[in-house]
């Protein structure tokens, strides 16, 4: 069995001492940083570009993984690998040959991605399995912060299906909404990897709500 992770979302962070606060959510017990990319066209904000990412990565040592909410996915992946991210995930709906920029971005020596919008059916990914590292899917639509979850426990099932038949080594990650009381249904679904932005930095103590949170996705799949 995969090992529950948790990913915040710097997207709430003080970014006027971003390094610190990545610092401290490594020290809290976080598994991975996660950055949200977002280039102002396939979806509405503008956000995280490469520099910012590299000049944080000395401030932590867990895995960094970039979000590319972006048109031009295949342009921007090596960036992001150069910048420090261990992990590049891709938008299906944003990439025309979405098996080559899969292949791509494991070429580069990074993990690859593939991200589903909440309308964007689980056998999208069915022929592109081989090439991945993660399944992303989306618990709200992509472009901003602080959303109400929207509840996708079948499609959580049917990717988990998927891969498990594939005999795949694949990671299943959920985005959207995620929180204490939302991360078991998601769980229990099958996924393993689970980003929380606005939810985790509610808690006062990081270390609560990163071990609340893996608590009950814990006690839920079990």
């Amino acid at each position: 069995m995969r090992p529950i992770e948790i990913s915040p979302s710097v997207l709430p962070a003080d970014f006027a001492r971003l390094g610190d606060e990545i610092a401290t959510l490594e020290a809290a017990g976080c598994d991975r940083i996660h950055w949200d990319v977002m280039d102002g066209v396939f979806v509405p904000n503008l956000t995280i570009g490469p520099d910012i990412v590299k000049s944080c990565r000395s401030f932590a040592d867990i895995m960094f993984e970039a979000h590319l909410m972006v048109v031009n996915a295949d342009e921007m992946a090596p960036l992001y690998v150069d910048a420090g991210c261990e992990v590049v995930m891709v938008h299906a709906e944003a990439c025309t040959h979405l098996h080559r920029s899969l292949d791509n971005i494991q070429k580069l020596g990074a993990k690859s991605g593939v991200v589903l919008n909440p309308h964007t059916p689980a056998d999208t990914i069915q022929h592109v399995l081989d090439v991945t590292d993660h399944v992303l899917i989306m618990t709200v639509n992509p472009g901003f912060g602080g959303q109400t979850y929207i509840p996708l426990v079948a499609k959580i099932e049917a990717v988990k299906q998927m891969v498990d038949t594939g005999g795949h080594d694949i990671d299943i990650e959920v985005d959207g909404g995620i929180n204490a009381e939302t991360i078991k249904e998601c769980a229990a679904a099958g996924a393993n990897v689970f980003v929380s932005g606005s939810a985790l930095f509610r808690y006062d103590d990081r270390a609560t709500g990163v071990a609340e949170l893996k608590g009950n996705a814990e006690t839920a799949r079990s």
